[in-house]
């Protein structure tokens, strides 16, 4: 007997569609077991038999329903080989909670899609008996390279697994073909009411040779195959039908690459006199942030530039960036006039060499580059150079917390909106060492270009976004540009915001009183004291008393309350 499937583990998209599947199937069994209702003599009469120009009488009455088709059988594991391959996906990440399967969130994550469209296509067995209801992945070698947090897309996460091939097998006897008739019983009627036997089943192309199938031609596509089954904002770019020995899409990366993008001015500039000398606020000083940006290539310890979680016992906050900078990026800039106005415009961002000015807003992206990355690493890198780049902190303010020796503690600072970044790509070894890279299989121009490719979705995907963002463009263009009775333009009479305006990357701006340097802010707990405090509420003395029972003590950590989880 199969054991009970845990809704209370299942995102509320999952729990919605199983109610409107099981809604369904109850409307058809409902539909199938409604008994015919006795005609009275009435009925009788006008149901009577009337000849047919065959001769034989056939009832006018409603046909007795027919009986139903079986559904389709299960896939039998034992007749399919399987295959270890790496996948390339890209997703947008603000509609989900994150990546990684998590049974307590209301939102649905990118694993959980992913897992129901491997599931429906039939490229992994699920373990347990709920017909692949529980996410579970432990039964086909996977493995994913990046965990983005909650709001967080990727253009190039990696993950790798076991799933279904279409290699044959060798030595296994053919299925035999059945026809509806073996199936339902049934037998199609002809015109004049003859019985007559189903059409011979059409014989299907032989099976390529064992010994001549291709490997990537001859098999499933699966690109193809998830993209159908896959949200339109989750797409599989390639795959890699061949990874190295021993590869794993989170070991075995070498590098990984984010961007977090952001517009130049930050929020709509404050309207100040022509006359003044400083930038109204909203516009980012680009070279500060740069500056500041520098100090973090290389090695450091970045624990002032994380998130600490207990749960982890992490000791090492080590990391290597092998380039941090910050690049404007072209071709996605919209246009308001009026932010190159006199009285919002700040020259030395958008003059040019020459003396012309520069279309505004602009759009940046901060591009980091390195090894591995700590938790909300890159939200707390770029939090502070926005600091930097509104003039609340000194460029100076990146090495004083990389100084981990004079600063062991963080400061207790905000990190920035997490819907600009973007997991850009994850790099493994490639150069001289040919055989630990992955060679990557693309769809061809000719499917992806094709009606319902991969082009022709996404481009569904960007012009939804885009029209969004053209009828946003052109209200705010109509209010900045509408005249006032004293016929100047702008958006309102001169006035100074009271207190700071602080920008943390997403669509609103913190408004303020007195801003207090970082330096000078309430400390966070160390990260030894974090992890003793996690210990010590899982029965242990302290963080080392944990760290030598090693495994077990996540054994004893399940054992404990439910309320004293942590995330």
């Amino acid at each position: 007997m199969s054991s009970p499937t845990r809704y209370d583990t299942w995102e509320k998209q999952r729990l919605i569609s199983r109610i409107r599947q099981l809604e369904i199937d109850l409307k058809e069994a409902v539909k199938a077991n409604k008994p015919t209702a006795a005609p009275n003599a009435a009925d009788s009469t006008a149901a009577a038999a009337t000849p047919t120009d065959s001769g034989r009488a056939t009832p006018t009455g409603a046909p007795p329903n027919k009986k139903r088709k079986k559904g389709a059988a299960p896939i039998d594991p034992s007749r399919y080989h399987t295959r270890f391959i790496a996948l390339k996906l890209a997703y947008l990440g603000k509609n989900y909670g994150g990546f990684e399967y998590q049974p307590t969130t209301n939102l649905p994550s990118i694993e959980s899609e992913l897992w129901s469209a491997l599931v429906r296509s039939c490229l992994v067995y699920p373990t347990k008996d709920d017909n692949g209801a529980t996410v579970d992945f432990s039964g086909c070698e996977y493995a994913k390279c990046g965990r983005t947090d909650r709001g967080v897309s990727a253009f190039g996460q990696v993950i790798s697994l076991r799933v279904r091939s279409s290699r044959p097998m060798e030595g296994l006897a053919p299925r035999k073909a059945k026809t509806e008739a073996d199936v339902t019983g049934d037998v199609k009627m002809t015109d004049a009411g003859q019985a007559v036997p189903e059409k011979a089943p059409q014989p299907q192309p032989p099976k390529p040779d064992p010994k001549t199938w291709d490997p990537i031609k001859d098999e499933l596509q699966y690109v193809k195959m998830l993209n159908k089954l896959l949200p339109p904002d989750i797409r599989v770019l390639a795959w890699c039908p061949a990874p190295p020995p021993d590869f794993s899409a989170r070991f075995s990366c070498t590098e990984r690459q984010y961007r977090y993008f952001f517009t130049q001015p930050a929020f709509a500039p404050l309207r100040q006199s022509p006359d003044s000398t400083s930038p109204p606020q909203g516009w980012l000083d680009i070279e500060a942030m740069r500056t500041a940006a520098q100090s973090f290539v290389g090695g450091h310890d970045f624990r002032n530039f994380c998130r600490v979680d207990g749960s982890k016992q992490l000791t090492n906050f080590r990391r290597e960036m092998f380039e941090v900078d910050i690049v404007e990026v072209d071709d996605v800039a919209s246009t308001f006039p009026y932010i190159t106005g006199p009285e919002f415009d700040w020259p030395t961002a958008t003059k040019k060499a020459d003396g012309t000015t520069q279309a505004a807003p602009k759009v940046y992206s901060f591009n980091v580059r390195g090894s591995a990355f700590l938790w909300h690493q890159i939200r707390h890198m770029i939090s502070v150079l926005f600091m930097v780049g509104q003039g609340y902190e000194k460029p100076s303010i990146v090495k004083e917390l990389l100084d981990v020796e004079k600063n062991p503690r963080r400061p207790n600072y905000t990190m920035a909106d997490e819907v600009p970044l973007v997991l850009w790509d994850c790099i493994f070894p490639e150069g001289e060492d040919k055989s630990r890279a992955l060679n990557w299989v693309y769809e061809s121009d000719d499917t992806k270009f094709a009606p319902g490719g991969l082009a022709d979705t996404l481009w569904a995907t960007w012009r939804h976004h885009k029209m969004d963002e053209m009828l946003a463009n052109r209200l705010l263009d109509l209010v900045t540009s509408t005249k006032t009775k004293d016929g100047s333009t702008g958006p309102g009479n001169p006035a100074n915001a009271s207190g700071s305006r602080m920008y943390f990357g997403g669509s609103t701006v913190k408004q303020g009183g007195r801003y207090f340097p970082i330096m000078t802010r309430q400390l966070t707990p160390s990260p030894d004291e974090i992890n003793t405090h996690w210990a010590q509420r899982k029965g242990f003395k302290d963080s080392d008393d944990m760290r030598a029972a090693g495994a077990f003590w996540r054994k004893k950590a399940v054992d404990a309350p439910a309320e004293e989880e942590e995330k």
